[in-house]
């Protein structure tokens, strides 16, 4: 099983785009959002060609390829609900793949692995495991400080990189945990 992960995407139609090409790069079994979806909240500044009605189409039809799973961004409210053919207001979702191994998808303000900021708070997970956040803006492929039986990856963001480059993430269950997932660079045109 193959798996686009995606965060922090922040109403940017065109990091959306190049976010689209990436999925259509991969052909992954699945796509992941990891919320702050359409929103730039209110402490970033409004990423390149801000346009979230512009956004809507792209991510609804992710969903209609019956690939995608989504939850919810502290950026994400109600509103986005309405416009978006897809359930998003989880705080959480999780997968167990084929191995066996558990992914716990979450945004990261309500669960996070400790790192750049986001909420120390590792739910019980079983050894092997993956806690996967987005929030931060900054990539991680690495062990959970508190718990180094689980992996903690965070994709980076699609629109706001508070780390110099554009991201999103890839997860192929065929790989050990530890070599199971990888960040895939958003090239500008």
């Amino acid at each position: 099983m193959k798996i686009l992960i995606a965060s922090d995407i922040h109403g940017s139609a065109y990091w959306a785009a190049r976010l689209a090409c990436a999925v259509e790069s991969e052909a992954p079994d699945r796509i992941v959002l990891l919320g702050d979806l359409l929103y730039h909240g209110p402490r970033n500044s409004l990423p390149r060609d801000y346009d979230p009605q512009r956004v809507i189409p792209v991510l609804n039809g992710f969903a209609h390829s019956g690939r995608l799973v989504a939850v919810r961004g502290n950026c994400d409210s109600e509103v986005d609900q309405m416009v978006l053919d897809f359930p998003c207001m989880s705080d959480y979702a999780q997968l167990v793949d084929e191995a066996g191994k558990t992914l716990f998808f979450t945004h990261g303000h309500v669960y996070g692995a400790g790192f750049h900021n986001s909420v120390d708070a590792v739910p019980a997970l079983p050894k092997g495991s993956a806690l996967v956040f987005g929030h931060t803006h900054v990539k991680v492929n690495e062990p959970a400080p508190a718990c180094p039986d689980v992996w903690a990856f965070n994709p980076g963001s699609v629109s706001i990189p508070k780390d110099g480059t554009h991201s999103c993430g890839i997860y192929e269950s065929d790989q050990p945990i530890d070599r199971a997932f990888r960040h895939v660079i958003l090239q500008e045109e």
